[in-house]
């Protein structure tokens, strides 16, 4: 089975269209912070001293300013350029990695379609989250053919209906506002037709720059005018719950600084807070974890796929399911911030699924 990889790179561009790519010089300045020393972080990626000097200092050409500085009692660390190269390396990464993977495993699924007819992938239609990631990248390491399209929750759940994919992944807040939601993806399931799966149970609240220093305790904050906040785009179930809450409180989004300002994914949301961009978004923990975020939960919820039951037998979901019910997925999950897989695997109807009568 092939697999494609797309990534995010960053290339200077010279007014005559020369280009140079930062790619080289990026893990140099990571490992620079971490190690307090040029030779240090040349020796990790395996170069010269003098060889990985000339990259810095080709890049410090182009840039017009000094990557790294000396700092007493700390050896060599990054200046504020080298800090900001680093921060638009990884704001890039995370704000185009779910498009980009979704164009990855488009390109390979159609590759391994006209190597092997025989081996139909497992079309996953699902709502941005880490656990859905750490599905995709074991089910390629068991070399398990996956196409993997992020969409809202609303478009996944269509999209199983109208057969365009076996899985179709989608997150319900446990408790006020569970109804609320549930009737939106009750109109394409059928319960005689349609199974539930869990996958995991997550924590979704604010991502607060380090040290929170607008003092920000919660979701009536968002209405305050010193404060700039970062959505998920309409239709998403994280912009869905994050309405119904800012209802409940009695908030009137026209009141928010920023409320308009969208971006796709958690992964995105938590790099335009990290970058100074926003002082707040909404999101999954591991998300604000990843950026070294503060983090306020504010709601639980369960995490499914939706799938036709006749398929449960099939070959490619009872890949699926073996998977979730590894151990090792699970200690996996496990180990992201604000996430449970205690029901991971376990099928339920429509009917329960929706109304969370089936919560342990």
């Amino acid at each position: 089975m092939i697999d494609v990889q797309c990534r995010a790179e960053l290339v200077l561009r010279d007014a005559d269209g020369r280009e140079t790519s930062l790619s080289a010089v990026v893990p140099l300045l990571q490992l620079v912070s971490q190690t307090g020393s040029i030779a240090n972080a040349a020796a990790a990626k395996g170069l010269s001293y003098r060889h990985a000097w000339g990259l810095l200092r080709e890049i410090e050409a182009r840039l017009g300013g000094a990557l790294i500085t000396k700092s007493r009692g700390r050896g060599s660390v990054l200046s504020e350029l080298g800090e900001s190269v680093l921060r638009a390396q990884r704001i890039s990464g995370e704000r185009l990695d779910a498009p980009l993977q979704s164009v990855a495993n488009e390109v390979a699924g159609e590759l391994n379609r006209r190597l092997s007819r025989d081996a139909l992938p497992v079309r996953i239609h699902a709502s941005h989250g880490y656990a859905v990631a750490t599905l995709v990248r074991a089910l390629g390491e068991k070399r398990v053919p996956v196409d993997i399209k992020y969409r809202e929750s609303a478009e996944a759940v269509s999209a199983l209906a109208r057969g365009e994919c076996e899985l179709a992944g989608f997150h319900l807040p446990i408790g006020e506002f569970r109804a609320t939601c549930a009737q939106v993806y009750r109109q394409y399931l059928d319960a005689g037709k349609h199974q539930l799966i869990h996958l995991t149970r997550r924590t979704q609240g604010l991502f607060l720059p380090k040290g929170n220093p607008k003092r920000i305790e919660g979701l009536h904050d968002l209405a305050r005018g010193d404060v700039r906040f970062v959505n998920r785009q309409p239709g998403s179930g994280t912009r869905m719950l994050l309405d119904l809450s800012l209802r409940s409180i009695g908030v009137d989004p026209d009141e928010i600084n920023g409320y308009a300002t969208t971006e796709l994914t958690h992964s995105a949301i938590a790099a335009f807070v990290a970058s100074g961009m926003a002082d707040l978004g909404f999101g999954v923990q591991p998300a604000a974890q990843h950026f070294a975020l503060d983090f306020i939960p504010v709601i639980d919820e369960d995490y499914f796929f939706a799938f036709e039951r006749k398929r449960l037998d099939e070959g490619r979901l009872a890949n699926v399911i073996a998977i979730l019910r590894s151990d090792a997925f699970n200690d996996s999950v496990a180990h992201l911030e604000g996430y449970d897989p205690v029901r991971c695997g376990v099928v339920v109807g429509v009917e329960q699924g929706l109304s969370g009568v089936d919560a342990a």
